[in-house]
């Protein structure tokens, strides 16, 4: 099938537009941590399931240390220090903002990709990314001004409350997390002593982030909260339907990406994620969005027709 990739990265888009509302209400009410903590449990137990029904096995019998290092540490990287950072700046911020913030990632991915695995792009993929990255600042210079302190207002009253500055930071956080974990996933998949496939190594990434995560909430007290937190049914069943379209199908489908096509063209078409998320905050959250935001998306449209055409 051709455009397995492009296909793969675009799909990532659709599913975390999806994943940020149902996380950014839970954690307004839970807060980011405990959602974070909950969700790469409920995480976990889907891989676990799906892969002893296709495989009947965890891990693939020719998997070696080196392996599981680097998919391990792109777990910490990108679904513990990122998402960390990204889930608090949704409950901060907004997930419209926050998803705009993580656009910055395609860059970081290049970069990296070409300093760690000696990955280089055509002009007509750079041109590609330039453009979709062009198309999605636009939107998010549109958002400051008086609609901001608005936004900012309304959302005080929850354990993530903080400035619009320090929510913008965390997003980029969030962006450098998920371009490194990227890398480092890649690098372990292809590049360590064999190959792994996506699912398997997307379970060892997602097992490594919970057992870290899980480790922090006990060693910082916070494990009394969060089985409080558990037994809330309402954050609790966002927390679960975010875990199924993020963590579960988009993590997964972040490593197909990454499998077919450059690091740096997999995290641009999972950057769309600012586009595909318009339609939802207009119909979930009543927003209006400008004709300035909408020809941001039309570029960025453009810039991902580009990368698919090259």
């Amino acid at each position: 099938m051709d455009y397995i990739g492009e296909i793969a990265g675009l799909s990532v888009a659709f599913l975390w537009a999806v994943t940020s509302i149902f996380f950014a209400e839970a954690g307004r009410s839970i807060g980011s941590f405990r959602v974070n903590v909950i969700r790469l449990l409920i995480a976990v137990g889907l891989y676990t399931i799906v892969l002893l029904v296709v495989s009947g096995q965890l891990f693939p019998d020719d998997l070696n240390s080196r392996q599981v290092f680097w998919l391990a540490l792109s777990g910490l990287v990108g679904l513990v220090i990122g998402d960390g950072c990204g889930f608090k700046a949704l409950v901060m911020i907004g997930p419209r903002l926050t998803t705009v913030m993580y656009s910055s990632a395609p860059i970081m991915a290049t970069v990296v990709a070409w300093l760690f695995l000696d990955e280089t792009l055509s002009w007509w993929s750079l041109l590609g990314i330039g453009l979709t990255i062009t198309g999605i600042t636009w939107v998010v210079l549109e958002r400051r001004g008086k609609n901001n302190h608005e936004i900012s207002a309304r959302q005080r009253d929850h354990p993530d409350s903080g400035s619009l500055a320090k929510g913008v930071l965390l997003g980029a956080g969030a962006a450098a997390g998920q371009a490194i974990g990227l890398v480092m996933a890649k690098h372990g998949m292809a590049n360590a002593g064999g190959t792994v496939e996506p699912l398997e190594a997307s379970f060892i990434r997602m097992a490594a982030a919970m057992i870290l995560i899980w480790l922090l909430a006990t060693l910082r007290g916070h494990l009394p909260s969060v089985l409080s937190a558990m037994r809330q049914g309402k954050p609790v069943a966002f927390s679960a339907a975010g875990a199924v379209a993020g963590p579960f199908l988009g993590v997964w489908m972040s490593l197909v990406a990454v499998s077919y096509v450059a690091v740096g063209v997999a995290a641009t078409l999972n950057a769309m994620t600012p586009v595909a998320i318009i339609p939802l905050v207009i119909l979930y959250y009543k927003e209006k969005v400008s004709l300035r935001a909408t020809v941001g998306a039309i570029v960025a449209v453009a810039g991902v027709a580009i990368l698919f055409l090259s």
